[in-house]
């Protein structure tokens, strides 16, 4: 039963992420959540940035007797983009390498969902790169876009 509770406090907590979570972009995808992550995962590959793993939530769910409604997360970066936040903020570091996750809230919707650069910003006190945090936004919204597009 306690597994249960948890289970259905996470997901609740999950399904908010898309529109409550400061500091998280949400793209709404018309592709399912598998789909969703190879489109992105093929377009990482095709830019030449490194993708340094791929987790599947819902599997290890199931592994130990749980659900969780599709859960992924890709691990991506390139140094060429991320070394310049980090000699922003050596406390960037922490947020890097970059990380999409592609989930399915209750309602069926799958997302796209990455940390905000600008709230990156914030967090870690960065100041006078602007042109790097412009340039990661960058990066991001055009990759999340052409993951979720028809």
């Amino acid at each position: 039963m306690i597994k249960k509770s948890c289970l259905v406090i996470a997901a609740a907590m999950l399904s908010n992420l898309s529109l409550a979570a400061e500091g998280v972009i949400s793209i709404e995808s018309p592709y399912s959540v598998k789909e969703t992550a190879d489109r992105f995962e093929s377009i990482l590959n095709n830019k030449g940035l490194t993708i340094f793993t791929r987790i599947n939530h819902s599997q290890n769910a199931a592994k130990v007797d749980l659900e969780l409604a599709p859960t992924e997360v890709v691990i991506f970066g390139n140094p060429k983009v991320g070394t310049p936040l980090m000699q922003c903020a050596a406390s960037a570091a922490i947020d890097l390498p970059q990380k999409a996750l592609f989930w399915q809230d209750q309602q069926g919707q799958v997302w796209l969902s990455y940390n905000d650069p600008a709230y990156l910003k914030k967090r870690h006190d960065i100041g006078n790169c602007d042109p790097v945090i412009d340039k990661i936004s960058g990066v991001l919204g055009k990759l999340s876009k052409a993951a979720t597009s028809r």
